[in-house]
């Protein structure tokens, strides 16, 4: 049991991130495919944790879990296939989780077996999607919205706009970047 606790601690503090969206890693996340996302300077989600909730429900695959987190927090986290299947993978070992009976579309389904039933149980009380607060989510919606507006209209700048004008779009993406650095900068 020692060797389960120390493995899963050792687990824990390398694949509790990835998150999807690709931001560059800093303070919110690291690598393996995806960075921070709409989480503030908080820990990171319990990725183990939301795995076994899920999987209370309904046996799923891997990237069945990827959307449903997703869509639960409204696009505020999106765990990556980088920290998603090596958790599956973990579970499988340690007899938390097994594969499903029937496995469709080619992917391996997994269901809680009866030696993780009450871990998964635990889990599910509390799950870690529900960290995120639906204003932290109206938020990320917020944000996400006004980017890709801002994406559109660049787009019409690249497009049909005159030398001049891609330039001066230029300038204004290059004060908009410093912009949004110094308010990460700014003290909490």
């Amino acid at each position: 049991m020692r060797f389960h606790r120390q493995h899963h601690a050792m687990y824990e503090a390398r694949m509790h991130g990835g998150f999807g969206f690709g931001f560059p890693p800093g303070p919110h996340g690291h690598g393996g495919g995806g960075r921070g996302r709409g989480r503030g300077r908080g820990r990171r989600p319990n990725v183990r944790g939301a795995v076994l909730a899920l999987l209370v429900e309904r046996p799923m695959h891997g990237y069945e879990m990827i959307q449903e987190i997703d869509s639960r927090t409204g696009g505020a986290w999106r765990p990556s296939p980088g920290s998603i299947y090596p958790t599956l993978q973990l579970l499988e070992d340690e007899g938390v989780i097994a594969p499903a009976e029937e496995s469709g579309g080619g992917r391996k389904r997994f269901t809680v077996t009866d030696a993780g039933r009450d871990e998964a149980t635990e889990a599910a009380q509390t799950p870690p999607w529900a960290e995120f607060a639906q204003d932290t989510v109206n938020s990320w919606h917020d944000i996400r919205d006004a980017g890709m507006q801002a994406m559109q209209a660049l787009r019409q700048v690249m497009m049909t706009g005159t030398d001049d004008q891609r330039e001066r779009a230029a300038q204004v993406l290059d004060e908009t970047r410093r912009k949004l650095y110094a308010i990460l900068a700014e003290s909490e």
